[in-house]
């Protein structure tokens, strides 16, 4: 009986796949490109972008419809990155970092010094991790680096975001490095150099890292103890060509065509067979999330419940490269004739996280600064002494290890007075107040906007609430919409100086701009305001700037 069940669920499961792999073949809608796509497209924000030769950035609508095409003016690499915001990532051969908004529009754009090695890496807080051949560039979301770190071998594989938040890249002299988000280093040597790094949690508050390589090995490391020698766990029957980390485990594809299932301590938990075919070019992809595990090549791709159960599997043909599977549970693919293929393959959605992943750095909330409790705390010439150091800091990228000590006394200067409705004389000055939230600005990360918020809302000086919106515009991020609702109340209760306006104006384009759809419709109600004929004609003219830079 057990026999005749297990002969049951296995017909049921191929023949789930014989109907899928059919349903694939009658393509959901197609869009001609223009162009080869290079690359792997990658879905995110509602949205669809690609890279096609030529220097061409484009994105689609999840339906195939055409939102816009950037032109790079120059060839650009195969390597894309997009933000839960909607923000690209792509780089010029060369070494031009370019982000460019949900709508298509340029945000910045910085020198490398060399050309993009892999992927960006995004932090927490919307922080780039750029990595060239033989070092590493860290950029706030607003494009200021904040450091840069250089090595004296290349970089062989990575990087990858770890449990904590920093970055994991392997070297070819076989070290494995763990670079925090503010650039510090901790490193362990292998006997070689790994294909792929994955960080695990196999309980709250514990972390490990598995080294994965070409000859099967792998290794446990810990991160809590640099230096320290790996363990080896369990070899693999053959060579890694795919890795995601989950909740549960460590999927992996191997070479033969095999996908697995890895615990934290190595066990394998399950093994299934994909349609990944073994000496077969092209590359292979591997997602892992709450609906299962989906493998990904040129040749097609196979879709896993958690437990290895195969839900489907479909081929593909005269594909450009690996294909995109999305949220929506549908597969993209650049055609060799230069066409946009979707196919549905399931109709299980993954929802929308309302908070992103990840953790905190501390930027939101840092320790007191060393000056926040000296004497000379209020004393100006202290004050404009720190804020040069802290500038010319920033000018030079090097904030690094500086950062959370810096941001700490800029909040504690914008904010003005430790002591509220205390003695006058310990107050600081408003000009050091604004020079401290435009410094802010320029390394605050996300995690600093709901302070910023906070402080726009209880100001009575116009200057520094005007400061503080240009502040939250300079950081380009909104995260939950916290700042667009202190604006929108702000302007709705009456009685702001124009020069607030304008700058609630500015603040609103710029945090549409970067983060995309999920503030675009009560960026653009609050921005049609602002515009009205009521408004002061300064306020107006910004507004419908602003609102001429989301279109």
């Amino acid at each position: 009986m057990r026999l005749a069940l297990l002969i049951l669920c296995s017909l049921q499961v191929s023949a789930l796949s014989v109907v899928d792999a059919e349903r694939a073949q009658e393509y959901l809608w197609r869009q001609a490109l223009g162009g080869a796509v290079i690359g792997q497209p990658v879905v995110q924000a509602r949205s669809l972008a690609l890279i096609t030769d030529g220097g061409s950035l484009r994105a689609y609508s999840l339906a195939g419809r055409p939102l816009w095409n950037f032109s790079a003016r120059g060839r650009l690499g195969s390597f894309l990155t997009r933000s839960r915001e909607g923000a690209s990532y792509v780089a010029r051969v060369g070494g031009t970092l370019i982000a460019v908004s949900g709508s298509g529009r340029e945000l910045w754009r910085a020198d490398l010094g060399g050309d993009l090695f892999a992927p960006v890496v995004l932090g927490w807080d919307g922080r780039v991790f750029a990595p060239t051949e033989r070092g590493v560039s860290c950029f706030t979301a607003s494009g200021t680096l904040l450091w840069r770190r250089d090595f004296d071998h290349r970089i062989s594989a990575g990087p990858w975001l770890d449990c904590a938040g920093g970055i994991l890249l392997s070297l070819e002299n076989g070290e494995v490095l763990r670079i925090g988000p503010f650039g510090e280093i901790a490193g362990w040597r292998l006997p070689s150099a790994p294909s792929f790094l994955v960080s695990v949690e196999p309980a709250p508050g514990v972390s490990a890292v598995l080294s994965l390589h070409d000859t099967g090995d792998v290794r446990s490391i810990d991160p809590s103890t640099p230096n320290a020698d790996p363990s080896g766990l369990p070899r693999l029957p053959s060579a890694p060509v795919a890795v995601a980390g989950g909740d549960s485990g460590v999927a992996v594809v191997l070479s033969n065509g095999q996908t697995l299932m890895l615990s934290a301590g190595g066990e394998v938990l399950w093994t299934a067979d994909s349609h990944v075919r073994a000496g077969r070019p092209g590359g292979v992809a591997v997602i892992y999330d709450e609906r299962g595990v989906y493998v990904l090549s040129p040749d097609g791709a196979t879709g896993f419940a958690g437990d290895g159960r195969r839900l489907w599997t479909t081929t593909l043909r005269n594909v450009s490269g690996l294909p995109a599977f999305g949220d929506n549970g549908v597969l993209y693919s650049g055609g060799t004739n230069w066409i946009l293929y979707a196919w549905r393959l399931e109709d299980r959605i993954l929802p929308q996280r309302r908070n992103p992943p990840g953790g905190s750095y501390g930027t939101g909330d840092p320790p007191p600064s060393f000056f926040s409790t000296t004497p000379m705390r209020f004393n100006g010439n202290m004050v404009s002494r720190e804020l040069d150091t802290i500038q010319r800091g920033i000018h030079a990228g090097r904030v690094g290890g500086n950062e959370l000590e810096w941001i700490a006394f800029l909040k504690e200067t914008a904010g003005g007075d430790v002591r509220p409705g205390g003695d006058a004389r310990l107050r600081i000055e408003v000009s050091h107040r604004i020079r401290a939230l435009q410094l802010l600005s320029r390394i605050g990360s996300s995690q600093n906007v709901p302070w910023l918020a906070e402080l726009f809302r209880r100001e009575q000086n116009p200057a520094v609430m005007s400061a503080a919106a240009n502040a939250i515009g300079g950081i380009g991020l909104d995260p939950g919409g916290v700042a667009l609702g202190e604006f929108a109340a702000a302007v709705n209760s009456g009685g702001l100086d124009e020069r607030v306006l304008v700058s609630v104006a500015a603040a609103t384009g710029a945090v549409c701009r970067g983060s995309g759809g999920a503030l675009y419709d009560a960026g653009v109600r609050l921005l049609v305001t602002l515009g009205s004929p009521g408004q002061p004609l300064a306020v107006q003219r910004q507004a419908r700037l602003e609102l001429e830079s989301l279109r």
